[in-house]
């Protein structure tokens, strides 16, 4: 299954890449852009368990500092290449076999798909926090992609309160860019979100620290770890 989840990550990295006109490239162990990737988006993400050093560092921009590399498997040492690491997660699945979880009534929220610019500009809004620079991120380009879902949590007074991206590799769905506003107990944004995955679909994304608990409580099960590395020019 962790061989389905980083594929998965990967090709949601490249949508996103595709989405700012900068699409990357699949090879046999890594998938790498040799153009700067958006905002928090890695440049390069090992495929395999064997990928070496030279399977990320010899696709990607290195002109200056801050690229990135998300090593799938947390395999490398990429210090010695002027790297430190920036932090380790949790590759984390929920069985397809189980049913969605039940949204709590009592949080007053509709969860559905974002499907026009303007309502996706409000996700983004709700995402960052207000921050325009991470607001855009997320382009209308998404909404045309049939692999990429959006989906929002609205409240009673019509304010998103929560929401997450779900990205269709085929045999499992991704979430990523998770999120909670308003006060909004992260359980109730993870089970929202798991309503509109498709029937008997595995689920597959990644967490760490406090926001890896409320997957963990909704049936999602670790499967792998995985490091993120910066390159510092060092």
């Amino acid at each position: 299954m962790i061989m389905k989840a980083v594929r998965n990550n990967a090709e949601w990295c490249e949508a996103m890449c595709r989405a700012h006109d900068r699409p990357g490239a699949f090879g046999p162990r890594a998938w790498t852009n040799t153009r700067r990737t958006p905002l928090y988006y890695p440049d390069a993400v090992t495929l395999t368990a064997d990928s070496s050093v030279r399977d990320v560092l010899d696709g990607i921009d290195r002109n200056a500092p801050g690229a990135s590399v998300k090593d799938s498997f947390a395999r490398l040492d990429l210090a010695g290449e002027g790297f430190r690491l920036l932090f380790d997660a949790q590759w984390i699945h929920r069985p397809g076999r189980l049913p969605a979880p039940t949204v709590d009534a009592s949080a007053d929220t509709d969860w559905r798909q974002v499907r026009t610019p303007e309502e996706l500009a409000a996700w983004a809004t709700a995402w960052s926090g207000g921050d325009a620079d991470e607001s855009a991120l997320f382009r209308p380009e998404l909404l045309a992609d049939p692999a990429t879902k959006v989906v929002a949590g609205y409240g009673a007074d019509g304010g998103i309160v929560g929401g997450a991206v779900l990205s269709d590799s085929g045999p499992v769905t991704g979430v990523s860019n998770l999120f909670t506003a308003d006060g909004l107990d992260p359980t109730v944004t993870w089970a929202g979100c798991l309503t509109l995955v498709d029937d008997g679909t595995p689920v597959v994304g990644y967490e760490s620290g406090d926001d890896l608990a409320p997957a963990l409580a909704l049936g999602f099960e670790e499967i792998g770890t995985l490091q993120v590395w910066l390159d510092t020019g060092a």
